[in-house]
């Protein structure tokens, strides 16, 4: 039986589990059951960082350029929240809007 280490990566050759002794990055033997339940969980997996607008939507991003101070004053307030500067932005962003819309 040939024994080898697959690491992440390409896709390779395929495999007959059978005959080919494979391990995981973390040394577990790859069978056909653990094999399925990685791919399982790759398929379920959700790309990017979660919708703002609803589920499975697309959010539209904004860059903003900031100075130094801006940056590091939500960054003190996000820390103090317990959020991401992101959230923070976005609530101030949202509460800017919510004022001065007409």
């Amino acid at each position: 039986m040939t024994r080898r280490k697959i690491k992440p990566g390409a896709i390779g050759t395929d495999l007959d589990l059978d005959t080919e002794e494979v391990y995981l990055a973390d040394g577990r033997r790859l069978t056909e059951k653990v094999a399925e339940d990685l791919g399982q969980r790759a398929l379920a997996r959700h790309r990017g960082r979660p919708s703002v607008t609803g589920d499975r939507v697309r959010t539209p991003s904004l860059t903003v350029r900031v100075p130094p101070e801006t940056r590091t004053a939500l960054e003190e307030m996000a820390k103090a929240q317990g959020k991401r500067l992101a959230d923070v932005s976005r609530e101030a962003l949202d509460e800017y809007v919510s004022r001065h819309a007409s």
